[in-house]
This record gives structure tokens, sequence and C-alpha cells, in this order.
């Protein structure tokens, strides 16, 4: 067998060992460069960006709230206002049990010392997940007496829940301001999307509706912060800056409290709104809105239960009838047409119409009826506000036409927003031919015309749209714009409101003069539809009464709402302002279901006036230095 001899060539080997050592030699070098290249730049270029870093890893800013500021009435009474209550509050790292068995056990045991409801517990766990597990959360708010002396006794059983003094909103005229006011409510999941996350990270209320939402900026403050060394668990060790946070500016409302629970009380027994308004400067002295609820209801979350009553009562209380409220006016907007008719030159002061009790358009059979079935007879402009008289209004209407009907009613305000500055208002209908085809999908009859001009059709106006357009009229056609806050006080420097500048109307002030005089005479003069509430004042009240149908009474069919339903009943309407001479106060009442105007709706708005103006009367008397 032979044998194989393997002959080694050195000087090859040799010299692929050396170059893996130069290549190696080489490599080692490139990444020993690089190494010191990178701490080169490190030390360098890049210092002062990874030290930010580096300061931001250890460094966490926390949110300090800010105390909300309060709202006042124009007198200085508190409508608003921040209470010390007592709060249970739950760390769960503190708990003895660990994890979510230790904190279920906790929240088990609390739930039968302190008869809590299960949808509390629910509510806490979702409000939970907005905390770490070392930060503590609020578990129940504003704890009784009763409730706080329970615990108390049994604290050394519940380690980690601990009872801890916060300030909570209160309201002390709850259903008088709940609808203009508003409450603040627990900060939901799209609420944290949307607020500024700096601002809102330590607070658990915001504003929902109402003074409190629309305000929201101005009464929530400016949040302080503190800057907190934390180790890698997030745990403070060490606080290394603090800036104070600061409070919300106060709010003085224009709103007289005073008014405001005469209107409400005159509302008893039916649905409605009342709104008051200063004829020259806009301040709205009354917003009230009824039926009502209790705001201090939201505050701390309210009961699915008591939630649900609220929300299916058919009455809808929650329902802001003063702001969203959108009914046909009716006869209330008879003065505005015959202003129109005036300003078109279509008719004069002391022309004459005969009324028989209907009105037929031109070749045409259809008969729209007067309220009085046998007609008032020869009648002018005067006669007509005086004594509602729908035939006047019908043939004027039919006269004018939509389009001139839309453009002078739009002036003073009608189909738009009056600009209160409250989130939600609705602008009503005023319609048009364009609206009637968009909307519809038909054209313009003349008969639409007809019933536009007494309110009546798809014409709609709010509480807060009456009180403007009837204030723009007292005022000879200067239109002022309604508002609630009339100043913010922050570090005792009040601020005065800044209000959009006044429009101007341009109107004939003989035809304004004659269309007034027709709205005292409804309150003054014989035969007017507000008499009753004359009596027992020494000024004059310029008037005019409204009664809107909720449903169509057919052609041959007579309304008798002793055989319907109330809910069925007209609607009763007064809008008004006073003294006629020199008006100060503009009023608009609506009493859903009401029936009549003169008998239902005017003497709240008399109740108003008379209530004002003795107030002013009295505080002029107390200043005169005579």
């Amino acid at each position: 067998m032979s044998q194989r001899y393997t002959i080694r060539d050195a000087i090859t080997e040799n010299r692929i060992f050396l170059n893996r050592i130069v290549f190696l030699f080489v490599f080692v070098l490139l990444l020993i460069t690089g190494l010191v290249v990178r701490l080169i730049y490190l030390q360098i270029e890049g210092y002062e960006h990874y030290s930010h870093l580096s300061t931001k890893n250890r460094v966490t800013i926390s949110s300090i709230p800010p105390i909300r500021g309060g709202i006042y009435d124009r007198k200085g009474r508190i409508l608003a206002e921040n209470l010390p209550t007592y709060n249970l509050e739950i760390s769960p790292e503190k708990i003895q049990k660990k994890g979510k068995k230790g904190l279920d056990d906790t929240l088990k045991r609390l739930q039968t010392l302190l008869n809590i409801p299960d949808e509390k517990i629910a509510d806490f766990h979702k409000q939970r997940k907005r905390y770490k597990h070392f930060q503590s959360s609020t578990f129940l708010t504003n704890l009784s007496e009763k409730d706080m002396a329970r615990f108390a006794v049994m604290r050394p059983f519940f380690p980690g829940v601990e009872i801890e003094v916060s300030l909570t909103r209160s309201y002390p005229y709850g259903l008088l301001t709940a609808h203009v006011v508003g409450y603040v409510g627990r900060i939901n999941k799209k609420e944290i999307k949307t607020l500024p996350q700096q601002e809102y990270r330590g607070t658990n209320y915001v504003g929902k509706v109402g003074i409190e939402q629309s305000y929201e900026p101005q009464l929530h403050g400016k949040a302080g912060y503190t800057e907190e060394e934390t180790n890698a668990h997030g745990r403070t060790v060490n606080t290394l800056k603090k800036v104070k946070s600061k409070s919300g500016a106060n709010l003085h409302l224009t709103l007289d409290i005073d008014l405001q629970k005469i209107a409400y009380d005159a509302l008893e027994g039916f649905n409605g709104a009342v709104v008051a308004i200063e004829v020259k400067t806009g301040n709205v002295l009354v917003f009230a809105s009824r039926p009502s609820f209790d705001s201090n209801l939201f505050v701390n979350g309210i009961s699915f239960k008591a939630y649900n009553t609220l929300r299916d009562s058919p009455d809808r209380p929650l329902f802001n009838r003063a702001l969203k409220g959108q009914y046909p006016p009716g006869s209330t907007v008879k003065p505005f047409m015959g202003l129109a008719g005036l300003e078109y030159n279509f008719i004069s002061q002391h022309k004459k119409i005969p009324c028989h009790g209907y009105y037929q358009v031109p070749k045409n059979k259809h008969r729209f009826r007067d309220w009085k079935h046998w007609g008032h007879g020869a009648t002018n402009l005067n006669k007509a506000i005086t004594q509602s008289c729908d035939v006047y209004f019908y043939d004027l209407a039919f006269g004018l036409g939509i389009d001139r009907m839309y453009d002078f009613m739009t002036k003073f305000g009608f189909n738009q927003k009056t600009g209160l500055d409250l989130k939600g208002e609705k602008k009503g209908l005023f319609p048009s031919r364009q609206w009637k085809k968009e909307n519809r999908k038909k054209i313009w009859f003349p008969g639409d015309s007809v019933i536009t001009g007494i309110g009546q059709g798809f014409v709609l106006a709010t509480p807060i749209q009456l009180a403007k357009a009837t204030a723009t009229l007292a005022n000879y056609g200067k239109a002022v714009t309604p508002h609630l806050v009339d100043s913010l006080v922050k570090s005792n420097i009040t601020q005065p409101l800044a209000l959009p500048p006044e429009k101007i109307i341009s109107l004939d002030k003989k035809n304004i003069a004659a269309v007034i005089a027709a709205m005292v005479n409804v309150v003054h003069g014989r035969g007017g539809t507000a008499g009753r509430i004359s009596k027992g004042i020494s000024y004059k009240i310029a008037g005019k009464t409204g009664t809107a149908q909720v449903f169509t009474v057919k052609q041959n069919e007579a309304y008798n709402s002793s055989k319907i339903n109330k809910k069925l009943h007209d609607h009763a309407l007064f809008v008004s302002f006073a003294p006629a001479a020199d008006p100060k106060i503009a009023v608009s009442v609506i009493v859903e279901n009401g029936g009549h105007g003169g008998s239902v709706a005017a003497p709240i708005a008399g109740k108003v006036i008379k209530s004002f103006l003795n107030d002013l009367n009295a505080t002029h008397t107390t200043n005169d230095p005579t």
C-alpha cells in the first residue's frame, strides 16, 4: 500500500497569514477611529442636544391646576362658587395586597361600608386609567359627615385610602340658573383629546353648558407647574422648580337674579321662556327657561337613573327654550310687518281696509280666517295692531310679497343668530323663495306670503330673537347685541366685555312712532289685547300679544281648546318694552300651549317690567342727593 506525502507551501501560507493580520489591524483601526469620532461628536457637537434629552428623561413636569373663577350677577350675588369638599382618595400602590385583586378587594369593602352603587365603582375604573399606579385618584367626592365618621372608624383597615379636602363647584340658585350659568362636569374621553393637556392634566372638571362652557378659557385660569426629578420608575425624588397657577377670572353677569326668579315663578304651571334685555345696552337681565333642573346634580356625576328621568321627561327640562326654542312668533311680528308696509309706502297710517272675518287671495276660493269671526270692520294700522286684526296683515303681506318681507325682517335679526355669548343658539327661520325651493322642493305661493304676514306658516323665532327685535324697535332702529357677561375681574383688575359695534337700521322715525303708538294701545287703549297689565302703573308699556297655532285647523273646522289635548293648545306670546316714552327694558315671553298671549304671557312680562322699573326708580331715589 502506497503512502501519500503532502508538500507544504510555507511562503503562500505566510502571505495569507500576514494578509489576515493586516486586514484585522485595519478593521480594528477603523472601529477605533469611528468610536473616537463618535465620542468627539457626542462630547462637542451633540452635547447640547443629548444633554437636553437626558434632562427630559430624568425631569418630569407636573401641572398645578388653577382655582376656577366665580360667577356673579349684576348686583354681586354669587351664582357659581367653589366650596371645600371632602373626597375619598385611593393610592393603589399603598394597598397591602398588590395588583388588581388588592384594589378590587378594597373597593368591595368600601362599597359595603358606605353603600356605594355599582356605577360609582365602574366610573372609578374608567377614571383610574388616566393615572399611573403609584398616583392617587379620587374615588368618592363630597362625602357626608355620616360617611366620613363611618370611614374614620375603619380607617386602619384601609391602607392606601385617605380623606382629602378639595374645592368643588356649587350653584346656590340651581334651578334658576341651570340654563344660563350652566354647570361643570367630569372631563370625558372626547374632551381629553381636545383640551390642552398641560392645562388640564390635574383638572377633573370642565364647563359643559351655559356660561361655564362658553367662557371656559377665562374661568379655568392658567395652570402652574412643578419640575420634579424622577427615577427610572417615574417617582419623584426631588423638586427642582415650582411655578404657581393663576386663578381664573371672576365673571360679572348682566343677569339680575331677583328678576330671574320673578320670571321663573311666573311661569309656574307652564313650559316656556322669558327673556328681558336693557334696551340701550343689550344687557340680558332675565334668561329663564322652565322647566329646569338642579345643575348641582351634574358636578360630581349624575346617576343614570336621575339622568334618564330628566332626559326622558316629556317636559324636556334639559332643553334651553330661551336659547334653542324655535316657535311660530304669531302676531308678535305684526308691528314689524306694519312698519315694513309704511317704509315701502304700501300703506299709510290712516288707510283703512274692510275686515269681514276672512281674507281671500284674488282668484282663489280659500279663506284665511281672522281670530274674530265676525271681523273688525274698517281697520287702519293702529286698530290692526291694537286689536290684532289678521285680515289687515293678510292683505298687507300679500301686497308686500315675500321678497320685501324677507329683506325687511332680516334687518331686525330674524333668520339669524343674535350674537348672544352662549354656545348653541338657534337662528330661527324666516322663509324666502330660495329657502322653500331648496328645502321643500316647491315654488313660493301667494298663500305662503299671506300666512307669513301673521307669523305663521314656516316662520320660527327664538325668545332671545324676539327680545332683540323688540329692543331694536324701541331703539328706533339701533340694534345692540345681547350679552350676559358684563365684565371679567382678574387680579383685582376689571375688564369690561368688548361688544360688537351697534348696527343702525335706516328708518323713518315718524313710521316707528306710529307703530309704537299702536303698541301702547295694545296695553292701554280701548280694545287692546293686553289691557289687564296696565293697572297700577304711572308709565306706558308698549306691547304686542301673539297666539301661535301648534297644528293646522282645517278650513271648515273650528278651534276648540276644551276638546283637544293640552299639548295641542296654542302657544301664548307677548313682546313689550317700557317706559314707551324712554325705553329701559324689553321683554319677550313664550308660554307653550298657554292659549292666549293677552291673558297668559302678557301678565308674566308685566311682572318683570314692574319689578325692574320699581327697583330702578328706588335706586335713583336713593342716589339722588336732594
